[in-house]
């Protein structure tokens, strides 16, 4: 599925506190867009969608609906602090080319919607 490294889980962890929300989950997901076809999405949910994949790793409750499970499966996110701030990486085996930034990316087999930059 999806595995976050010790900092990335850290990092979930310590937002989620600051939540304070026992329902919230992690989803994780991809949509249509950015220059390179598809975009990463992240962000808390509290409701689960009818086909929606969970699982949980390091006591974080993560979900992934059924349309981006394909294109992020065995996908590792990473997070590192820096001078400039901190930020979540992704590894995504699936990625065959992806954008200077690393938010966008196409498989070998879906190009997405690539929108210009």
């Amino acid at each position: 599925m999806i595995t976050f490294t010790e900092q990335a889980s850290s990092k979930v962890k310590e937002m989620l506190r600051a939540e304070n929300n026992p329902k919230l989950f992690l989803r994780v997901g991809v949509q249509p867009g950015g220059c390179s076809g598809f975009t990463y999405g992240m962000g808390w949910d509290e409701e689960l969608k009818e086909g929606d994949q969970t699982f949980e790793q390091d006591g974080i409750k993560i979900v992934v609906d059924k349309d981006s499970l394909p294109y992020i499966k065995g996908t590792q996110i990473d997070y590192k602090e820096s001078m400039m701030g901190g930020g979540f990486s992704i590894h995504n085996p699936n990625a065959v080319a992806s954008c200077g930034c690393g938010a966008s990316f196409r498989t070998a087999t879906d190009a997405g919607k690539p929108e210009e930059c």
